[in-house]
């Protein structure tokens, strides 16, 4: 019964990091610049090349333009 306990918070813990992951997702006027809307500021491997519709952050992977 031990084990059930132990599985059970391990699991909680594993679903609650994977609730705090960022997921972006795509804005006709950011996607034509190949880009993804991410609420906040940009974050590495991204860089900012303008903003979404809706004023999220507009991002791209890479450094190259």
């Amino acid at each position: 019964m031990r084990i059930l306990h132990v599985l059970l918070a391990v699991l909680f813990l594993v679903l609650q990091g994977a609730a705090g992951q960022i997921i972006p997702w795509t804005d006709p006027s950011c996607s034509t610049l190949n880009g993804r809307c991410f609420p906040g500021i940009c974050r590495r491997p991204f860089y900012w090349i303008g903003t979404c519709s809706h004023g999220f952050s507009c991002c791209r992977k890479g450094w190259n333009r």
